[in-house]
Parts: C-alpha cells; structure tokens; sequence
C-alpha cells in the first residue's frame, strides 16, 4: 500500500515543482538583465531653426561728398577765422573774414551745410581762388562704408538692403546699401559696394568698419557646430539608433551663433551625438544622455 501511494504523487510533485519555477523565473530574468553597454555619449534633438543669410563688408569709412571752399579772388588775407575743423556749420553760416588789397573786408561762407572735415584757415595767411582751400566740409555730414566682396556676395545685395555697420571709435550704427559696382577688379575677384551711414555720432574719415547686410533666411534642421566631423568621407554627423552609433553623410547650409544648417541628411528628432569624435565608429554601442541631463 505505501508504495502504491508513493507511485501516486510522483506526477503531482512534478507539477507542483514545475509551477514553482513558472513562478520564479521573471525574478530570475530579472536579475539577470545586463544594462546597457557602450559609453555614455552626451545626445541631443535635431531642431529646426531659422538662419539669416548674411554678407559681410570690411572697409573704411568715407565722406559721401566733400566740398572745398576757397575765395573766388586773388590777393586775399585772412583776416579772421570763425570756425574750426569737427565743427558743425549751416549752409551760408560765415567761416572766414578776408581782407581785400584796396581795403575792405569779405566774408567767405559755407556753400551747404555740414561738418568741417579741415581747414588751413589762420589770420595773415595768404588766400586765393588757386590756392589750398581754406576749409573742406563734408556735405550734410553723410558717410559712407566703402568695402569689397566676392563676386559671389555682391549677385545677393540690392540697393536698399538695411545693414548694421561696426565702426571704430563709434560702436554701432545703422546703415544701407547705397550703390554697388558693376565691375569686379580682375586679380582678385571683388567688387566694390557703398553703404551709406545713417548716425548722428561723429564719425572720423578713415577709420575702419565692418558691417553685416541681412540678404534674407532659410529656415531646416539644426545641430551644434560640435556635432559635425568633417573628413575625407565627407561631413557626416554620428547619430543614435537603437542604442548603437550610425554615421549619417550631411550636407551644411548656413552657419549662426555655433548652429549649423544641415539642408540633407537628417531629420527633425533625429538623435545626434552632441560631440562627434573619431573614438566612436559605427555599429560602437552606446548609452545616451541627454544635453539637459548631462549639464545637471
């Protein structure tokens, strides 16, 4: 009889054992998960963004017109100066007193209104209608920006066009494209463009400037500049997907504020390795870190 029992539970031991490891083995798959391998590699967003297209001017600054003032006779004297050069004159405002040869005296006035850009008036000297003017004024006291550009830019810029100008001496201003050449100089290429200075500071001739003229704006996909490896294979980014590095060949647009424009390539949301490095390579697993997470 004991032994016929024992034939008996064999089968319900072995269910009830089989049940027992059921029941264990999603802790034991638990335990056994492995994290993920591969370095940790700091990711972001592919985001769109907009670009503004811009051509930049180097060049000196320029008085749009410079009249020179002289007698209209021979013989003159100078017999009193009003005015000195950096000075701010009206048109028909009196810059100078001349004595006549027969006695007498005439007043030399300013022909427009401006600022005396020089002047080599000083009492008892000579003054003549041939000889050095007096006094030089630039007219209505308007500048210009004279620069060049590459035949490639200047097929961009219009007349009109705003720009905002960099001065020495004088910090920023506002300007626009006032006329641009129709010829480029042959060795090397550039073409001359004029942009008239809209400012009231005072401005001196010569002195140097650089001035920034917004052609217009493309709007796509965005990644920092530090995303981007360029190489014999071409520009490519390093991309995450599924925990594992891709190498995606791009194409670059514009460039602003250490963004790239990528115009082929990639997509918005696409995962990008915020700095590409040659360690990494493709196929290499990887853990992703967010930028946000790895600058806390």
């Amino acid at each position: 009889m004991p032994a016929f029992a024992a034939r008996n539970l064999a089968p319900k031991l072995t269910a009830l054992i089989a049940a027992g490891l059921l029941c264990l083995s999603p802790a034991l798959a638990a335990d056994d998960e492995v994290p993920p391998k591969g370095a940790a590699v700091t990711v972001l967003k592919a985001a769109k963004a907009c670009f503004a297209n811009i051509v930049e001017v180097s060049g000196t600054i320029i008085a749009r017109e410079e009249n020179q003032v002289r007698p209209e006779r021979m013989g003159l004297k100078v017999a009193e100066v009003m005015v000195d050069a950096g000075d701010s004159v009206t048109a028909g405002q009196v810059l100078a007193r001349l004595t006549l040869p027969e006695g007498g005296q005439i007043a030399v006035q300013a022909p427009v209104g401006g600022v005396i850009s020089a002047s080599t008036a000083s009492v008892g000297a000579m003054a003549s209608a041939k000889g050095e003017a007096l006094f030089s004024i630039i007219a209505r006291g308007e500048f210009d920006l004279v620069g060049m550009v590459p035949t490639r830019d200047i097929q961009k810029l219009q007349v009109n066009q705003t720009a905002r100008i960099k001065v020495i001496g004088a910090g920023e201003v506002d300007g626009k494209v006032r006329r641009l050449s129709t010829t480029v100089e042959p060795n090397s290429q550039l073409a001359q463009v004029f942009l008239g200075v809209t400012t009231n500071r005072r401005l001196l001739v010569n002195s140097s400037g650089r001035a920034q003229i917004k052609t217009g704006q493309s709007c796509g996909v965005s990644v920092p500049l530090t995303a981007i490896l360029y190489g014999s294979a071409g520009t490519v980014v390093q991309v995450v997907r599924r925990a594992r590095v891709e190498t995606r060949r791009v194409e670059t647009g514009l460039m602003s504020a250490g963004q790239v424009e990528i115009t082929s390539g990639l997509a918005e949301g696409d995962i990008v390795v915020a700095r590409a490095g040659a360690l990494l390579r493709e196929g290499d697993p990887v853990r992703a870190v967010t930028a946000s997470a790895d600058a806390k």
